[in-house]
């Protein structure tokens, strides 16, 4: 049976077959059986690669971290992640130096990433736990950013809007009007910008 570890876009964990591109963590989230309690343990969340230097894990271990899989990089941003410095640093690298373009430098002595995490995090999820999201015209969202529609997700690519899946996605009628953006806003300011996420189209 599929373990509970797969994320969509609004943040919410499945139970899904497939494991998608990328991995995730956001600290030590699952019980005894395997099972998630809460949505985070920590503000460092990251996405990995889905192999690295031949380590190998045990999913949802005892007192080890909860393994979260995306399926995509577009995903993972409107899930509220960032990329992992160590696994994935060539991505991280180009992230870090779109974010001080965008947002400045971090304080003095803070190092970037947890620059980044303390900015990042109150635009990703509410102190009740609950996912952060803001309203904006569907025309003035920028390439890689995910939206809410129907009770479900949109990306908006290359002047297209796709129906996100956990398999994929699908193109669809453009929306026009105002939608509720997944993606959080200091990542979709990045995107404005011209930095762009990895898309599984």
């Amino acid at each position: 049976m599929p373990l509970q570890n797969r994320v969509d876009p609004f943040g919410a964990f499945h139970a899904m077959p497939a494991r998608g591109g990328l991995m995730g963590n956001r600290g030590i989230l699952h019980d005894g059986d395997q099972v998630p309690r809460r949505t985070h343990a920590h503000r460092n969340w990251v996405t990995c690669r889905l192999q690295f230097k031949h380590r190998k894990r045990t999913l949802m271990a005892p007192h080890r971290y909860t393994e979260l899989f995306f399926l995509d990089e577009a995903t993972a941003f409107a899930a509220g992640h960032r990329p992992c410095a160590e696994c994935r640093r060539e991505r991280y690298t180009s992230f870090a130096a779109a974010w001080r373009e965008v947002h400045g430098a971090p304080p003095e002595g803070l190092p970037q990433g947890q620059a980044i995490d303390r900015a990042l995090h109150p635009a990703r999820i509410a102190r009740g736990g609950g996912k952060v999201s803001y309203r904006a015209d569907s025309a003035s969202l920028p390439d890689g950013t995910i939206f809410a529609h129907a009770g479900g997700a949109v990306l908006t690519w290359q002047g297209q809007h796709f129906a996100w899946g956990f398999d994929g996605y699908r193109p669809i009628t453009a929306i026009g009007g105002p939608v509720q953006v997944l993606t959080p806003k200091p990542i979709v300011d990045l995107f404005a910008s011209g930095w762009r996420p990895d898309v599984a189209l």
